[in-house]
């Protein structure tokens, strides 16, 4: 993702997340973590044409700076968002950009990715189930202005769980 697919993804964040969509600063504040050496994000974008019909991002913690690998690594990453256009649910799509990010994940030599789901999202954890991940707990209230509770779901090692998902292009 760069800074021009803000736009057209804030169009798609309001569509599918009404209540709590990410503002404009939001992700150009982790856009801004995402590229360079001392990077520590990872948001790409899928398109069918000119048309922005997913996103997704990564945040990784515990780099050398932040008190983790002294190689650089990370010992952590945490999925930050995945979203689909409604006429794209169903297609693969979001395997393909979850794949994504837990091959980033794998790059930064993560050894644990978390996320947050709401527990209304039937569709995402059985997602995030496929790939692995268990639930762990819950944040109660976590999603806010609507007081939704999020499970709290772990993956122990990343690279296990890359898959051969083909389909619609992602970019960086």
């Amino acid at each position: 993702m760069r800074w021009w697919d803000i736009e057209p993804v804030l169009e798609l964040e309001k569509d599918l997340f009404p209540e709590d969509a990410w503002s404009r600063g939001m992700f150009w504040s982790d856009l801004a973590h995402a590229r360079g050496p001392g990077a520590t994000r990872r948001y790409v974008v899928a398109t069918d044409g000119d048309r922005i019909v997913g996103y997704a991002g990564l945040a990784v913690a515990g780099t050398a700076s932040e008190g983790g690998g002294e190689d650089g690594s990370a010992t952590g990453a945490d999925i930050q968002t995945i979203a689909v256009a409604r006429e794209r649910w169903g297609t693969g799509l979001g395997a393909r950009l979850l794949t994504e990010l837990l091959r980033a994940a794998t790059d930064f030599d993560c050894s644990e990715v978390m996320l947050e789901c709401r527990v209304d999202n039937v569709r995402a954890q059985k997602l995030y189930e496929r790939f692995g991940f268990e639930a762990i707990g819950f944040r109660r209230g976590y999603y806010q202005p609507g007081n939704v509770d999020a499970l709290v779901m772990r993956l122990t090692d990343p690279s296990t769980s890359l898959n051969g998902v083909q389909g619609t292009e992602i970019n960086g």
